[in-house]
Parts: structure tokens; C-alpha cells; sequence
């Protein structure tokens, strides 16, 4: 043992003037302190160890166990676990609760505003008469009712249709294809009505839709009304598989959104805002139905759900054409940070919907990937068991890809699904890291 004085002076010899006098540590082994007692009657010091360490030792140990490799891979694992369930069940829990709290009625009247229906078309022609003709059916005032079509760069017959109806639709015909952004801009540039409704051709709509969205009008702080897309297995029958599930769970956060304030963004085949408050659609833009609504928000008016307007749409039958969809959707939400940068900004008075309701499904992808290496990493039977119930739920989810028909088993369909989505928002990543854009599907 070896001590190191300390440089001590002694005025007194009373107790209360001895100080510690030195450290006294052992080569080999964790210092001690020690302090110096008054001495004894021949002079000389005690030197009493004390082998509890005056630093923080254990406060140390346990910063040390917080950074290790160990804890931080499960502390990660949660985190995922936390956003991943926050996206898809915690934000709708938080809304039903605000609804509670702070709920915002809205007041509806049958009003009978001047409408113009604006619809972009781009090679349409099995698909246009049926669509003028479901317009034709509306339970509107007609002479209410303006209808505008641009054809963007069709190619086949779709400009001599709307010829053919000249004296009924204001027709826009554009020689070369710019996009449904430039088409809806050259569209609404013809429209005279107070409301602008913005329907697609794909779809078709209820009687009653365009009396419902107008209705939401005669309230003085709506702004923009969004209507609701059945997806339908045939005509009549709705859509009881998992992506029928998804649109359901969609339409109940959409709800909860509108009762306590605004939607983030609306139903792109069926939706309305007042003519006044139109911003043009900047070029190239792959979602008119959520930049169009949140300018609307911008100005400071209501986005609301109205799911009493209806248009009704067949899930695509054609292999992986329903995948395409979804991916287009979601590069063109990518495609919003670099067109409205603003809406990442305190100028966005929906940020934290925006950042809850859209951008967090986009980095589901990667907080499953993780979440999936963290819990292989992980020791201990909880970590290995999760791990493993990951692993079966992928499995289903690649039956489900290899063999349609195991799909009406609903564990396999609801796996298959989830992951389909996801894997779109992937392949939406990449899209947009490379500049892919596709203006129509």
C-alpha cells in the first residue's frame, strides 16, 4: 500500500482542525480514500479507509450499462415498437381523445351553390360516356352545374367525345401530355361555379354526392370538403378483404381528424373547395388531393370529411395494378417536401397531422427493418419470441404473394397486406431518390 501526502498543515491540535490528509491506494486494485483522524497521544495520525469511493462509481456503472452495445439495440427495438404502433393505432387514439375534449361541429344546409365539376382525363374513351352520363343522373340543380374536361395529350378518342358533347361540357384539349396538374390548372381556368368538385373518370358517383359536399358549404370556416371512395369486389359490394380494412381504418382517423379540426388531405376521386381559394397545382405534381387541400388550410379554412359523398370504385383485378397505385401515392407524398417545402414549416398550421397522418407511414419500412435486427440481437426469451413471431408474420405475408388463394384466410391476408403497403412506400423512396415520377397511372 502505498500513500500520496497531500501537502497538510496543522495550526491547531483540536479535532475540528484535522483535514483528510491523503490517498491511500493499492497498485493492483480500485483506489480507496482516506481520511486522516486526530492523532493519537503520540503524535502521530490514524489513517481510517473508507472503501465506499467518494466519486460516483455506481452512477458511472450504470451510465456505463445504458451505452452498451446490449441496451441500446433494445432501447431501439422499442422505439420502433412505439412509432410503428403510434402510427397506425396511437394517433387515432389521441384524436378520439381531443375529439372529446374539443370537438368541432360543422353546420350544413341544402344550399344550392353554382358548381363546377372539374375532371382530367388522359385516354379515356371506354370510360368517358359512362362517366357524363353518371354526371347526367346528379340529384343537382343542372342548370346549377358546370361541367369541364381537359384531355391531356389523349391518344385515342377521348378529344372527339368531348367534341361531341360541346353543347353540353366545356371541353380543354391539349395536344401533348403535361401531366393532371397542368390539366386540372387549364380546367378550372374555364370553371365559373362558386364550388369546384374534382372528380376522376375512373369512378363513379352517388346521386346525392355534390348536394352532400354543398351542403357543407353554408358553413362560413369550411374550406375544402373531401367526399369518401367506396372500394367495391363488384357493383353493390363492398370490399371485405385487408386493403378493405386499411381504407376503413383510413376513414376513421379521416373522421376523427374532421370533427376535431381539419383532414390532411382529401379523397382525390371525389372532393370540393371554394373557387376563390384554388392555388395552382405546381407542375408535375403527383397529389392535387393533399397539396390542394392543405393550401386551404393555409389560408385558414376548414378541411372537413363529408362521408355521405360518395364515389364508388372496383379494386383492380389486374395483377399488381393495385400495387402501382399505392406506390404512386406514396412517392408523390415524398414529392411534397420538395414541391411545398413550407409544410414541414411553422407555416403549416396541420404540421403535426401532417407529420403523424403521412410522413410517419413512410418510415414504417425502416422502423420494421430495424425493429426486426434488434430483436435478433436481443438476448432473452421475450426478444427471441418476438423475433420469431415477426418471422411468421413475413412468412404469411410471402404465402400470401405465392398462393392467392390462401388469402381468404384473414391472418394471411392482413399480413400480406401490410407488408404489400409497406413495400410500396420502399419502392417510393427509391422513386423519388431517383427522380421517377409517374403524372398518370
Amino acid at each position: 500500500m502505498k500513500c500520496r501526502a497531500l501537502g497538510w498543515t496543522r495550526a491547531s491540535r483540536s479535532r475540528s482542525d484535522f483535514s483528510p490528509r491523503g490517498i491511500c491506494a493499492d497498485q493492483d486494485k480500485r483506489p480507496q480514500f482516506s481520511v486522516a483522524w486526530p492523532p493519537g497521544n503520540d503524535g502521530s495520525p490514524v489513517l481510517l479507509p473508507i472503501h465506499e469511493p467518494l466519486y460516483t462509481s455506481r452512477a458511472a456503472r450504470s451510465f456505463s450499462d445504458v451505452t452498451a452495445p446490449g441496451r441500446a439495440v433494445k432501447l431501439l427495438f422499442w422505439l420502433c415498437l412505439i412509432l410503428i404502433s403510434y402510427t397506425y393505432f396511437g394517433y387515432a387514439i389521441y384524436l378520439r381523445l381531443y375529439v372529446g375534449l374539443r370537438r368541432r361541429p360543422i353546420f350544413q344546409s341544402p344550399i344550392t351553390p353554382s358548381v363546377s365539376v372539374v375532371i382530367a382525363a388522359r385516354n379515356e374513351e371506354a370510360r368517358l360516356p359512362a362517366k357524363l352520363e353518371n354526371l347526367r343522373l346528379l340529384d343537382y340543380p343542372q342548370e346549377r352545374i358546370q361541367i369541364v374536361v381537359a384531355s391531356d395529350g389523349s391518344t385515342d378518342r377521348t378529344a372527339s367525345i368531348l367534341r361531341e358533347q360541346a353543347n353540353q361540357i366545356f371541353s380543354v384539349i391539349l395536344n401533348e401530355s403535361n401531366g393532371k396538374a397542368v390539366a386540372l390548372n387549364e380546367a378550372v381556368k374555364l370553371a365559373t361555379g362558386d364550388i369546384l368538385v374534382f372528380l376522376d373518370v375512373r369512378q363513379t358517383v352517388d346521386a346525392n354526392a355534390v348536394s352532400e359536399l354543398a351542403a357543407c358549404f353554408a358553413d362560413s370556416e369550411v374550406g375544402a370538403v373531401s367526399g369518401e371512395l367506396l372500394l367495391e369486389t363488384a357493383p353493390g359490394l363492398r370490399s371485405a378483404d385487408a386493403l378493405g380494412i386499411y381504407w376503413k381504418i383510413e376513414k376513421t382517423v379521416r373522421k376523427l381528424e374532421s370533427a376535431s379540426g381539419s383532414v390532411i388531405g382529401v379523397t382525390g376521386a371525389i372532393y370540393a373547395i371554394r373557387r376563390e381559394l384554388y392555388t395552382e397545382i405546381p407542375r408535375g405534381t403527383l397529389l392535387d388531393d393533399v397539396i390542394v387541400p392543405m393550401n386551404v388550410a393555409r389560408m385558414g379554412k376548414r378541411v372537413i370529411f363529408q362521408p355521405s359523398a360518395i364515389a364508388r370504385d372496383q379494386l383492380f383485378s389486374e395483377k399488381g395494378k393495385e400495387f402501382s397505385r399505392k406506390v404512386r401515392t406514396l412517392t408523390g407524398n415524398y414529392q411534397l417536401l420538395r414541391l411545398a417545402p413550407w409544410l414541414l414549416s411553422p407555416a403549416n398550421p396541420l404540421l403535426f397531422r401532417f407529420v403523424s397522418h403521412k410522413l410517419l407511414r413512410l418510415l414504417v419500412p425502416l422502423l420494421l427493418i430495424l425493429m426486426l435486427v434488434a430483436s435478433a440481437m436481443s438476448g432473452g426469451p421475450f426478444f427471441k419470441a418476438v423475433f420469431w413471431l415477426q418471422t411468421l408474420f413475413y412468412v404469411l405475408a410471402i404465402l400470401g404473394t405465392l398462393s392467392p388463394s390462401t388469402r381468404r384466410f384473414k391472418p394471411v391476408a392482413i399480413a400480406n397486406t401490410f407488408v404489400m403497403l409497406n413495400a410500396a412506400a420502399a419502392l417510393a423512396f427509391y422513386n423519388f431518390a431517383v427522380g421517377r415520377n409517374r403524372v398518370w397511372v
